[in-house]
């Protein structure tokens, strides 16, 4: 298994690909009724073969989207595209075992469980059609040589005294509505990135920056051999501000802005942009020169994004139902249900149904998972107790949780043309021990004081983080924060300092928690795990943390430039 990250650094992955809200839909397109007829039509052959087929699933990705990007000044990209392709799942077996089934000691034994198809961008039935119908028979015939290889692997491994369903049985769900589309004045909003990028054209020590937008309609269209039909779609635009200085020594120093919005007119104005490139211009230029900071270990106030991400990373990954499954994950929480895990003052919501927090629109927002199943508010931890797991229509066996899990909860996630796994959407940190920030503030200070210590750390701001699950190596998390801050016990201000990471690994970190704000901030962003990139948020207020550790960032052998940057020519 890879190591799963999330990231604001990459906007094309709308910051991390950009998602938003998804809005009722009507029957605008004679897709799903093409798609329909054919999979009936391919499922009654499939079904009377020596090998039978017992479950089908074919899902259309119709996406439009524009993308404008400005640097220094100048468009660098500006264009729009328009595809559609489609995905083709067959299962042989049947729910119990099919042929999806890990193979024990060589997971990489197993095939693609999808065929991935391009599709023409009409809606001419013929050529739909052979394209699906080619697609189908590949993939079945794919499905059957994997099914042999996992009867074989069954047959010769120790039997599993306690096995799982290969894939859960859920009840058909049917829902449709509008395409979605969006209108965008390109040319202006051209003409209004090239007017916020070309602020940073005014420091010449700043290497590397853009200002760009991307905005994407996507619609999607399911329906399976369970008589499941959905036609749902979303609008997702985001703004991304990225700017790069480096220090004296080498280091490179990156900052981030991102907005997110369902609609271009939920966008900020022109106004907001120009304010906050100002503020991280000036922010590079103190980052430039603010001291390193050591290896450290002490307490530290986490900000609400940063806690955002530090729970995504070591925790949700943690609870995602498809590693419970792998025998090589970690299983930091298997048979903990009913369980202390995180601090009883605390307790974890996933929430794909939750649109906003505040006035911030969610980014893991979602009607239906990808495998057709509704999304589902999930207590994962209610007042520090395990209670479940976000599962997708992979159960889970008794012996790996300590209570049999055999349903989703609508959190079987993928990006387009990826197979669907257990993923994270809308994570939200709800917490019965919150005070003031000044008080919290000053929780941290006492707390220094007690240590000993000679300061205490206050993370700001992040750009992401990476975590790794798995058995046979360090299972441990790491934050990439960006803004940090001393803070110390004398009455000096808060002292701007660089070159951090946040390490850890995550039940030393949870028992640690001690405090929270009472003020909740937001991290929008895609994660990237074996599914490939979904779009996810994690809202958290701010976490008091007895105990951090921090490492030194790693460091560029690259110095700063030799030569002078190019100044614009005077007008005579």
């Amino acid at each position: 298994m890879k190591n799963v990250k999330i990231s604001s650094a990459a906007l094309l992955l709308c910051v991390i690909q950009g998602t938003g809200a998804r809005t009722l839909h009507g029957a605008g397109s004679p897709i799903m009724g093409i798609l329909q007829s054919e999979l009936q039509r391919n499922m009654q052959v499939l079904r009377h073969q020596d090998v039978p087929a017992y479950f089908g699933a074919y899902t259309v990705y119709d996406e439009r989207s524009t993308q404008i990007v400005a640097s220094f000044g100048a468009i660098e990209r500006s264009d729009e595209n328009h595809q559609r392709f489609a995905t083709v799942e067959m299962r042989v077996g049947d729910y119990a075992l099919d042929n999806t089934h890990p193979i024990r000691g060589d997971a990489r034994a197993m095939g693609p469980r999808l065929a991935q198809v391009t599709l023409p961008l009409t809606d001419d039935e013929k050529p739909i059609r052979l394209a699906m119908w080619r697609a189908t028979d590949r993939t079945y015939k794919t499905a059957t040589e994997a099914l042999t290889r996992v009867k074989t692997n069954v047959a010769a491994k120790v039997k599993d005294e306690d096995p799982a369903p290969d894939f859960s049985r859920e009840d058909a769900q049917t829902y449709s509505g509008s395409p979605m589309s969006y209108s965008l004045d390109q040319k202006a909003w051209e003409a209004r990135l090239r007017r916020v990028s070309a602020l940073f054209a005014g420091d010449p020590q700043i290497l590397t920056s853009d200002v760009s937008l991307s905005v994407e309609a996507d619609n999607r269209y399911y329906t399976n051999s369970e008589g499941s039909q959905i036609a749902e779609g979303d609008v997702g635009c985001r703004i991304f501000i990225q700017a790069a200085t480096k220090a004296a020594d080498g280091m490179d120093l990156p900052l981030y802005n991102t907005y997110f919005a369902t609609s271009p007119d939920g966008l900020p104005d022109e106004k907001q942009l120009t304010a906050d490139a100002r503020s991280m211009i000036e922010l590079l230029g103190r980052l430039r020169t603010a001291p390193l900071v050591d290896p450290y270990s002490g307490p530290a106030i986490l900000s609400g994004r940063a806690a955002g991400v530090f729970f995504h990373e070591i925790f949700g990954h943690r609870v995602e139902g498809n590693r419970q499954r792998n025998p090589d994950d970690a299983g930091t929480f298997a048979g903990k249900i009913g369980q202390p895990v995180l601090p009883s003052f605390l307790s974890v919501v996933f929430d794909p149904t939750l649109k906003k927090v505040g006035n911030i629109e969610l980014m893991g927002h979602y009607l239906y998972d990808d495998q057709g199943v509704k999304g589902q508010r999930t207590t994962v931890v209610e007042k520090g107790v395990l209670k479940t797991f976000l599962l997708d229509r992979a159960p889970l066996k008794n012996t790996a949780v300590g209570a049999g899990l055999s349903r989703s909860n609508g959190h079987g996630r993928a990006e387009p043309g990826f197979a669907p796994v257990s993923r994270q959407s809308n994570l939200v940190v709800e917490s019965t021990r919150s005070v003031s920030s000044e008080e919290l503030m000053s929780m941290l200070r006492d707390e220094v004081r007690r240590q000993g210590k000679p300061f205490g750390l206050y993370f700001d701001n992040i750009e992401g983080g990476f975590t790794n699950t798995q058995r046979g190596s360090a299972n441990a998390f790491n934050v990439l924060p960006n803004v940090v801050y001393r803070i110390y016990t004398d009455g000096r201000a808060p002292e701007l300092v660089r070159g951090v990471d946040l390490i850890g690994t995550p039940l030393s970190a949870f028992a640690k928690i001690t405090a929270t704000g009472d003020k909740t901030d937001v991290f929008n962003g895609v994660c990237g795990a074996e599914s490939g990139g979904v779009p996810v948020s994690a809202s958290s207020p701010p976490l008091l943390v007895s105990e951090v550790e921090v490492q030194k960032k790693a460091q560029s052998q690259e110095t700063s430039p030799i030569l002078p940057a190019p100044r614009a020519a005077k007008k005579s």
